[in-house]
Parts: C-alpha cells; structure tokens; sequence
C-alpha cells in the first residue's frame, strides 16, 4: 500500500496542464480529505521537477505559496499553461 506521501504526488504528478486541484481536493483524493496542509507541506517540500506542485492551489482560489522549483512565480507558469487569466 502506498503511504500518503506517495499518493499526493502521484496525484498532483497526473494534474494536467492548464488544470488545477485545491489542496483539500488532493488530499480528499490521496484518502486523507483533513489533511489540505500536510498536502502543502508535501508541496513545498518537493524537489522533483517532475511533479506540477504550481498546479496546487488553496480552497478560496488563491494561489498559495510556491517554491520557486520550476521558475519565476505560481503565477507566471499557471498563466502560460492557461490555467488562470
């Protein structure tokens, strides 16, 4: 069985380009819907260019905190994916 952690990943891994998840909406989806921040924790942990940790967002449609893994902002890159306007 996978833990967590692993879920989460594989899950924010498989968000589309031009698409986003909440923080709630991926930790619902790993099996833990209370967990939204340890979601985010995992987030801003990552390392792995290869996971799309920008494409998470916050319930309330804002952006949320970034790590600056894959450049300048959240912002910047959700806008050239299309995912915001």
């Amino acid at each position: 069985m996978k833990k967590f952690t692993e879920k989460v990943i594989d899950i924010v891994t498989n968000i589309p380009k031009g698409k986003t998840m909440t923080y709630a909406e991926v930790a619902n989806k790993a099996g833990s819907a209370q967990a939204a921040r340890a979601v985010g924790s995992i987030m801003a942990k990552n390392q792995d260019r290869n996971v799309p940790c920008h494409r998470v967002i916050r319930s309330d449609g804002s952006l949320g905190p970034y790590n600056g893994l894959r450049g300048p902002s959240k912002e910047a890159l959700l806008r050239e994916e299309g995912a915001i306007g």
